[in-house]
């Protein structure tokens, strides 16, 4: 179960960088075209936006600036993302953020001089571009919490600093966490930080996974101080942040991006917690029984239900698998995941110094770039079904807006994703009538999909709430204050059914998410997006389909509530999430129907 170091890895189970740029050659053009049109900008323009032509001037320089921007900063970073033991990677990364920085810093003025012109010309500008309608609108939004165009400079000057405490949270625990090997009855098992979450999490030998879940507490354990005093800063700095832009509070200004209201947000969480934790505390037990275990810990939340079902899926059935159970999404969408695959568009790999968990990335201009650990099991299916809905929403997205058009909110960025989860379990639900089958695939839906966004970053979400209330106030957090905070967050979701191991009150250390504003809800309100429009698309066929198209391709030309209307569902009632809820809730009666019929 060792890892292999990236160099020693199959190729075939990378992903190819060399989809944005062939040659370091070519990469290096690029970046000198970049600042060349950076200076350009600035000589032909700064000082001079005062009237609606010369506007919508610069900012189609401008798009083409970003453009190549974000290619170049894709290059560099997504190599990274993959080894952070390789240190000239590393220091080519951090010399690109250190450019983009400086670029973005230089180009501030833009948004700056505009804001200087009256609501006329600005829109007047909007009437006439092609390309910045939305970008004018959200200028125009952003007016009362801009500052002035040299304080602006500044502290785009100091951006790449603000990634500092996510940048120190990575490299402690993907660079300088070694982990030692454990001993269960005599035998040696090794641990890294993937392989516990890939593998010894889904561990059905009971002694081995909580043994492992030991381990890896005690080691993470040890980089606690230093992890809360980067996430101390992170929170403080939008703290600041929000006071000089003059918000009312830390959670106006992270919602204020987002496009949602506090109203909104409160809801995910507070419902959630609320409604949902019968449900799943429920499904623990179910999980308890079938295992025969002493007792429900925290270390056994993730164990599959049925422990002698659990299908091994190649990569190659995955693609056939995954092709077939998005098919309904049409012709172009099956020929996108035939390109993902041809193309190598997946990074399979399972190498040390590689980031955990997954995650897409979509440039402007280029396919999409998918990370995951590979491990032969469904549950890497469902991921992949799910950066891939990530991956079809940009595609669309890309095609049809222009680069300032695709900025979708947060609130509703992973619908797309959540979406071709629920879709793909919904196909396997019709290929095999067989019990024990339709028990399996309902309970990757609820320990996968469903746990993984409504219970795994719904507590994140309540965690970070109550964070921020302190920082809010002027307080401030150690490494014991989030561990007590989080263990309370456990409690009072699963009340007596799990027993808190000791570690699992560390989980606040296990997340990148805490570092990227208040993001960790979305999750939740995006799947509660995804399965009613699923539900719907079951009901309605091709008439759904097309609308969820429209929401694909229309980028962030609408707010959160927009594109959920735009798919048939009213986002400003608590309805859908009740009616998400209650569905989630039949499919754990539905397992536990097929239980009592299998055991009979």
């Amino acid at each position: 179960m060792g890892l292999l170091m990236r160099k020693d890895v199959p190729r075939e189970e990378t992903w190819d960088l060399s989809l944005i740029y062939r040659t370091e050659e070519e990469f290096k053009a690029a970046e000198k075209e970049m600042t060349e049109l950076a200076s350009k900008i600035c000589a032909e323009y700064q000082g001079k936006l005062t009237d609606a032509d010369t506007i919508v001037r610069c900012l189609s320089d401008y798009e083409a600036c970003l453009k190549i921007e974000t290619l170049v900063g894709s290059y560099t970073g997504l190599a990274a993302s993959v080894d952070y033991f390789d240190t000239k990677i590393q220091e080519e990364d951090g010399r690109i953020s250190s450019l983009l920085a400086d670029q973005s810093s230089r180009l501030s003025f833009i948004r700056s001089e505009i804001l200087e012109c009256s609501e006329e010309v600005i829109k007047e500008a909007m009437e006439k571009t092609e390309c910045a309608k939305g970008l004018l609108a959200d200028l125009l939004r952003d007016r009362p919490h801009r500052l002035s165009k040299e304080t602006e400079r500044v502290l785009a000057a100091f951006s790449e600093t603000f990634y500092a405490p996510e940048r120190i949270y990575n490299m402690a625990k993907l660079a300088d966490m070694k982990f030692p090997d454990f001993t269960v009855n005599g035998k040696d098992y090794p641990l890294g930080y993937s392989l516990f979450e890939d593998d010894y999490e889904y561990e059905r030998d009971t002694e081995v996974r909580r043994a492992a879940f030991k381990a890896f507490s005690d080691k993470i354990r040890q980089y606690e101080n230093v992890t809360a005093e980067a996430y101390n800063t992170n929170v403080k700095t939008d703290k600041i942040m929000a006071s000089v832009r003059g918000f009312k509070d830390v959670f106006d200004y992270l919602l204020f991006d987002q496009k949602v209201t506090r109203e909104m947000y409160d809801r995910q969480i507070d419902l959630i917690t609320e409604k949902l934790a019968p449900h799943m505390r429920k499904y623990a037990m179910l999980i308890k029984k079938a295992y025969g275990l002493d007792k429900m810990t925290f270390a056994d939340l993730k164990l599959p239900l049925d422990p002698d079902y659990d299908p091994k899926v190649s990569i190659e059935e995955s693609h056939q698998l995954v092709r077939e159970g998005l098919s309904i999404l049409g012709e172009d969408y099956v020929s996108m995941i035939d390109e993902a695959y041809r193309d190598r568009w997946i990074d399979f790999a399972k190498n040390q110094g590689k980031m955990t968990g997954g995650f897409c990335s979509s440039p402007y201009g280029r396919g999409s770039f998918i990370l995951l650990s590979w491990n032969n099991r469904m549950s890497d299916v469902f991921t992949i079904a799910h950066e891939l809905g990530h991956a079809g929403h940009f595609r669309s997205a890309n095609r049809a807006q222009s680069l300032f058009d695709t900025d979708v909110s947060t609130y509703f960025v992973e619908a797309p994703s959540t979406m071709n989860e629920i879709l793909f379990a919904h196909h396997l639900l019709k290929t095999n009538d067989d019990p024990r089958f339709r028990r399996w695939v309902l309970s990757c839906m609820i320990g996968n999909t469903y746990y993984h966004n409504f219970v795994t970053h719904l507590r994140e979400a309540w965690y970070q709430r109550e964070v921020y209330k302190i920082i809010d106030q002027g307080g401030s957090v150690n490494a014991e204050k989030l561990s007590e905070i989080f263990r309370k967050n456990l409690e009072i979701f699963w009340g007596g059914s799990v027993e808190l191991t000791e570690g699992a009150e560390l989980t606040w250390m296990r997340q990148p998410h805490y570092y990227m504003g208040l993001y960790s809800y979305t999750y939740s309100a995006g799947l509660t997006v995804a399965t009613q429009a699923a539900l719907r698309i079951e009901r309605e066929k091709e008439t759904a389909v097309e609308d969820w198209k429209k929401v694909l391709s229309a980028g962030s030309t609408l707010d959160p509530a927009g594109l959920a209307k735009l798919a048939g569902i009213d986002i400003t009632t608590d309805q859908p999430l009740l009616d998400t809820i209650d569905y989630i809730g039949s499919i754990v009666d539905e397992i536990e129907r097929l239980t009592l019929e299998i055991e009979a």
